[in-house]
């Protein structure tokens, strides 16, 4: 039996569709990810705490920066950078 269960988290989910548009509003980012927009904000505040990621207002919407620099959480991957693994997965989007 599969389940439903996919190989990368909703944190890397919110990540990777905030370092494709910048600017999205996170409820956008909750329809693409399949989540609540109430889990995208705690994510999202999670990220932030944790360094990865910051938010600047900007009128009435917020603009989003990476800290692409930002090494991944885990100990089999703390030598792969946030920036790294986002360049990996546009590359094989863009291979598709």
């Amino acid at each position: 039996m599969a389940g439903n269960w996919t190989f990368f988290t909703n944190h890397a989910h919110v990540l990777f569709c905030i370092s494709q548009d910048p600017d999205i509003r996170l409820r956008e980012v909750a329809l693409k990810v399949g989540i609540t927009e109430r889990a995208t904000q705690r994510i999202v505040f999670e990220l932030e705490d944790s360094g990865y990621l910051r938010h600047e207002r900007q009128g009435r919407r917020n603009h989003y920066e990476l800290n692409l620099r930002a090494p991944l959480r885990h100990p089999l991957e703390e030598h792969v950078t946030v920036g790294d693994l986002i360049a990996q997965l546009r590359a094989q989007l863009a291979e598709t």
